[in-house]
């Protein structure tokens, strides 16, 4: 079992009883919760800390955009209705930022959620979060397990989105080389634009 570690991202902590202590599988996947309710990652952190609750989640993302962590991530949040995918994920509760309809989130929510989940790849050696709508993906939903919404249609439509947002932030950008004369410099697109126009050619761009 590898070593885990937790998200820097995260910004209160209030830890839930409710989880198994360690996780008996490598993370390998994460899924992907809708809180179906408008909260704060407090408010969430309160919900799942009574050991009557019998649920809760490794992160939660409030309306915000603020990330909470209640259940570590060597240990299994009781997340999804599924020990086996519970025990390979990092699960993810998102607030809503209405109740009802297409149980939409916030912008700030979802550039939160993106961000977590790269880090969340990063951290643990998920090289890509790939999702083809069943439990073979490495992003998963909780109505794969149980019949439930969650994680409602907002989330659920963007779950290819979701994959492609981040894994653009866990590839690294296509390095270019240009020569000019004796000199010679290997960049990305954007910082070649950027220092070419720095040398006075400020109608230059990316082709």
């Amino acid at each position: 079992m590898s070593s885990f570690t937790n998200s820097p991202l995260v910004v209160h902590t209030n830890i839930s009883p409710n989880k198994n202590s360690p996780r008996n599988q490598p993370i390998r996947k994460i899924t992907i919760h809708h809180v179906a309710d408008v909260v704060s990652v407090e408010t969430l952190g309160n919900i799942f800390k009574p050991a009557s609750r019998q649920a809760s989640s490794n992160y939660g993302i409030g309306n915000d955009g603020r990330i909470g962590m209640y259940v570590e991530e060597k240990d299994r949040a009781w997340t999804s209705s599924s020990s086996a995918n519970d025990h390979q994920a990092v699960t993810i509760e998102v607030s809503n930022s209405a109740i009802g309809g297409d149980w939409p989130v916030s912008d700030n929510a979802y550039a939160a959620l993106i961000g977590l989940c790269a880090d969340i790849c990063k951290r643990n050696g998920i090289p890509e979060l790939t999702y083809d709508g069943t439990p073979n993906g490495t992003l998963t939903r909780h109505n794969m397990f149980a019949n439930t919404i969650c994680p409602g249609p907002y989330l659920q439509s963007r779950f290819t989105k979701i994959c492609e947002d981040v894994n653009g932030r866990l590839t690294p950008p296509p390095l270019y080389r240009v020569q000019v004369g004796a000199f010679s410099v290997k960049s990305n697109a954007e910082t070649m634009l950027a220092r070419v126009k720095a040398a006075g050619f400020t109608d230059a761009f990316i082709i």
